[in-house]
């Protein structure tokens, strides 16, 4: 994984004329494409007054996981914690939402934006312990970058919330 080669593609689309909504979903294919065990990469996006989170832009198999309560999944704990939740084996949790049962391990961190949690980017992977440190200060730094986008594109966050 060259971490560099990946930031310096995503900050391109990131700086792009394309709507927030096109950015995002070329981010996830860009990652799920380029990482070898990035199998399904998507933004889910919060709504505190329901404590729900609300399925963005992804690439990979559909899900049926478009809603997830705040607790529910790893996920739901990392809307909660505000902490990234790197999972070796999705089996070994007694709290985790299968989504496709080909998945071995999952990374989720936290979106801040001007330091409030607005959701996060979930990878899946059908490789156990397929995540590291590396994985964690990628996404991380890509993260922060879709934070500054969407800083500016309120209405963006409120028509995934609104649902």
């Amino acid at each position: 994984m060259n971490s560099s080669k990946i930031i310096k593609h995503l900050e391109e689309v990131l700086k792009s004329d394309q709507d927030l909504k096109k950015k995002l979903e070329l981010t996830c294919e860009y990652l799920k494409n380029t990482v070898d065990h990035y199998d399904w990469v998507g933004y889910y996006f919060a709504n505190h007054e329901k404590k729900t989170l609300h399925l963005g832009p992804y690439a990979g198999e559909p899900t049926d996981h478009t809603v997830i309560r705040f607790g529910n999944g790893i996920c739901g704990q990392v809307a909660e914690s505000n902490e990234t939740f790197l999972v070796e084996d999705v089996h070994a949790q007694d709290n985790y939402i299968a989504c496709s049962i080909t998945v071995k391990s999952e990374i989720v961190v936290p979106l801040f934006v001007e330091g409030k949690n607005v959701g996060q980017v979930d990878i899946d992977s059908d490789t156990i312990n397929a995540f590291t440190s590396d994985d964690k200060d990628l996404l991380r730094t890509i993260n922060s970058m879709v934070s500054e986008v969407i800083i500016n594109d309120v209405e963006f966050l409120n028509s995934f919330i609104s649902k």
